[in-house]
C-alpha cells in the first residue's frame, strides 16, 4: 500500500538525521588537484544546522561512499561522532548504527541524492533529498528540499523537523546581544 501522507506528518517523530555527504552535504563536484587530492565544498549553514542538532540532543549520522579524511575531521567539529566512510553498501551501516543506538527506522530521516543512496530511503521514516538529486531518488522520497545539495538542503530538513518540535529558535536576539 502507498503511502499518502505529507512529509509535515514524520516531522514530530524525527529523532534521528542520517546523511550522505557528496551531493547532499557538498555540492556533488571534486576539485582534483595536480597532486591528485580531491577537494570538496560544504555549506557552512548547513553545519551550523548540524551542530545545532547535535547540541539538542538529536542522532546525527553520516553515511557515505567517500573515504576523504578531511570530510571526517570537518563533520568531527560539528560535534558528530558517528560517521560511516566508504560505506558502499549503506544498508549495513544504517543496521549497524541503529541496532546500537536502539533506534526505530520510522524516527530516522534519511537525505540522500543518487542511486546508492535508494535502499536506505526505502527503509526510513522520512526519506528527503536535495532538489538537484537524480531522477530516481526524486521518484522515491517523501520531501524534496527546495535547495540544492551543498546550498542549505541539510539545513532546510534539520531546521524543519527542530521547528515543528519546538527546537528551533529563531528569536537569535537574545542569544547574540
Amino acid at each position: 500500500m502507498e503511502d499518502t501522507k505529507s512529509y509535515k506528518e514524520y516531522l514530530n517523530h524525527i529523532d534521528t538525521f542520517i546523511f550522505d555527504v557528496d551531493g547532499v552535504l557538498t555540492d556533488g563536484t571534486v576539485t582534483v588537484t595536480s597532486t591528485g587530492e580531491m577537494l570538496r565544498r560544504m555549506n557552512i549553514k548547513d553545519g551550523y544546522a548540524l551542530k545545532t542538532a547535535v547540541m539538542n540532543g538529536y542522532n546525527v549520522c553520516i553515511i557515505s561512499g567517500g573515504t576523504n579524511e578531511g570530510v571526517r575531521k570537518r563533520l568531527q567539529g560539528l560535534g558528530i561522532t558517528d560517521i560511516y566512510l566508504g560505506a558502499h553498501q549503506k544498508v549495513e551501516q544504517l543496521d549497524e548504527y541503529i541496532a546500537k543506538k536502539n533506534i526505530k527506522l520510522e524516527n530516522v530521516l534519511y537525505m540522500g541524492d543518487d542511486i546508492p543512496d535508494v535502499p536506505v530511503l526505502k527503509r526510513v521514516g522520512l526519506s528527503t533529498c536535495p532538489q538537484d538529486a537524480a531522477y530516481e531518488v526524486l521518484e522515491i522520497c517523501k520531501y524534496i528540499s527546495h535547495v540544492d545539495g551543498g546550498k542549505g538542503a541539510a539545513r532546510d530538513v534539520i531546521r524543519q523537523v527542530m521547528k515543528v518540535q519546538g527546537k528551533w529558535d529563531d528569536n537569535f536576539d537574545a542569544k547574540y546581544d
